[in-house]
């Protein structure tokens, strides 16, 4: 018998960059928190131009 690992949730995050989650897609890898978007950058870019802003290439 191999050793078994035992896996735990992980903790619920207070601080930091794994609080704030995307309000559109659920992840918490680049999120723009300025302006209170909560979005991230993937989402942000689809509906900048919905939202007022102008996109550059």
């Amino acid at each position: 018998m191999g050793l078994v690992a035992k896996i735990k949730p992980s903790k619920k995050r207070k601080f930091g960059k794994g609080v704030a989650v995307c309000r559109r897609c659920g992840t918490s890898v680049g999120v723009i928190r300025k302006y209170k978007l909560y979005m991230c950058r993937r989402c942000i870019n689809e509906v900048a131009p919905l939202m007022g802003f102008k996109v550059y290439s």
